[in-house]
């Protein structure tokens, strides 16, 4: 690893950018974790054939709603850094923004305990939010892996490799007879805490480096 001299960052504050980026960081862990703990209250549950929209409708709901609330803070701390520490052009203000909103879908989920569970009183609109999360989750690292490679290339080659793999998931996930969906939505969610984790470790790297030295593989 070396260090080059790269985009101008004399306005980042380095210690709301560390601080933002240990809160997404957290928001992965949220999630990690919560999925972890509501499976083992929940009776009689597999987590290769169970999907996680199953620990967010039943018993030990909080749990999951809780970890959801968690992961959307992080989301959020993400889409503040990255407009804080705004690497150039329209792609990655568009990044910027789906992170917003990946935000603010999430925290729907969490909130219309719908979760695709049957539930047909009123508008349900679970499968909608889900193809939401499905295609901002590919378009937002997608439009910023551009904008990164200039300074920090390793991540864009891991924004990469995650939105393929993101890209292939989805719609198997989608289509996928009961049975291993629950998996597969594991690996979907374990994809989105990478791809998280990635710019919440640009903008830590950034804050704790000096303004004028960059990370570049």
């Amino acid at each position: 690893m070396r260090h080059v001299t790269g985009h101008s960052a004399a306005g980042e504050q380095p210690y709301l950018l560390m601080t933002l980026a240990l809160v997404g960081f957290l928001g992965c862990a949220a999630l990690i974790v919560g999925t972890l703990a509501a499976q083992t209250v929940v009776p009689d549950y597999n987590w290769i054939s169970d999907t996680i929209s199953d620990l967010a409708a039943g018993e030990g709901e909080i749990v999951m709603d809780v970890s959801l609330y968690g992961f959307a803070a992080g989301l959020f701390a993400v889409s503040l850094a990255a407009a804080h520490a705004h690497l150039g052009g329209k792609g990655w203000s568009m990044g910027v923004l789906s992170f917003a909103l990946l935000a603010a879908l999430v925290i729907i989920v969490g909130a219309r305990n719908e979760y695709g569970d049957s539930d047909h009183d009123g508008v349900v609109i679970h499968i909608y939010l889900v193809y939401g999360l499905g295609a901002l989750f590919a378009l937002a690292p997608a439009c910023m892996a551009s904008a990164i490679g200039e300074y920090h290339d390793w991540a864009r080659r891991a924004l990469i490799g995650l939105t393929v793999g993101w890209v292939i998931l989805c719609p198997i996930f989608l289509l996928v007879p009961p049975g291993i969906d629950g998996l597969i939505e594991r690996a979907l969610g374990l994809i989105a805490c990478g791809m998280t984790g990635t710019l919440c470790a640009v903008f830590f790297l950034r804050g704790k480096e000096p303004a004028y030295r960059r990370f570049e593989a």
